[in-house]
């Protein structure tokens, strides 16, 4: 299953969302070079560089966080349901030959100075670390590219049957994952952030108001405190009032044990 870490601040709060891919998974091993598997190389990276987004404040989605598939189209649409601010997906690249190739590359839908300066960013902060830059490409056929409706890059993050590029990404991983979230943080600088009064978990919209008090008096039953909240033109069950976001995610989980879809809002 795709694992989503969605958190949904209403209010004053001006959030930067970052969707991060890690291509290929499951059955789909997308490159591979002497028993090794681009679909491994690239989930490390990508959980290593959300958890350094993260840690720096951004709200970072996952397109998964296990060994498992989900086609271009799929992650295309779910990144469009998110509402993110920005896609990211990593990959690596295969020369026709064995050591070939080597080096770094960022391929995007189009050029425009959005997707340009992030691509640029990242391709140069990974040049320091020792890759070749090979640049930006426009590859407008990538349906992660073409179907996303934000701004979204494809990082090649060297070939996968370079001896060269594949020294370096075991070598030097950290400093590889510091330099992407050094290009990320150059391109999209967080927003000023005001801290939400207290938060709550949702877990229910619907159409109509007697679906909603049917949805809450559910939860009631199960000794959950809750409210329907009213915006046009939905109703929302709301669960709790945390006052932390923590707390809101402890709250979150025993819902989730209880069978409910949730979503974590927040009012200012």
């Amino acid at each position: 299953d795709v694992i989503w870490e969605f958190y949904y601040l209403r209010g004053k709060t001006m959030e930067v969302d970052i969707i991060l891919d890690a291509g290929h998974g499951g059955f789909d091993n997308g490159a591979s070079y002497m028993g090794r598997a681009e679909k491994d190389d690239v989930l490390r990276l990508t959980l290593a560089v959300g958890a350094k987004l993260k840690e720096a404040g951004y709200n970072v989605y996952y397109t998964r966080t296990t060994d498992v598939y989900n086609s271009p189209n799929e992650k295309a649409q779910l990144a469009n349901l998110s509402g993110g601010n920005y896609f990211i997906s990593f990959h690596r690249n295969s020369g026709m030959e064995d050591n070939l190739y080597n080096g770094v590359q960022t391929l995007i839908y189009q050029h425009n100075d959005t997707v340009d300066t992030l691509a640029e960013n990242i391709n140069r902060q990974l040049e320091n670390v020792g890759f070749k830059n090979l640049g930006v490409e426009e590859v407008p056929g990538l349906i992660v590219l073409r179907k996303t409706e934000m701004p979204a890059v494809l990082v090649e993050t060297g070939f996968i049957n370079s001896d060269i590029d594949n020294q370096l990404f075991d070598k030097k991983f950290d400093a590889i994952v510091d330099a992407i979230v050094t290009g990320i943080e150059e391109s999209i600088p967080l927003s000023a952030q005001q801290v939400p009064e207290h938060y709550y978990v949702q877990t229910g919209l619907f159409k109509y108001d007697v679906n909603a008090a049917y949805q809450l008096e559910r939860l009631q039953i199960l000794g959950f405190d809750g409210q329907i909240h009213y915006e046009e033109p939905y109703y929302g069950v709301w669960i709790g009032k945390p006052k932390t976001l923590d707390e809101a995610v402890l709250l979150q989980d025993e819902l989730r044990r209880s069978g409910y879809s949730t979503l974590i809002v927040s009012k200012s």
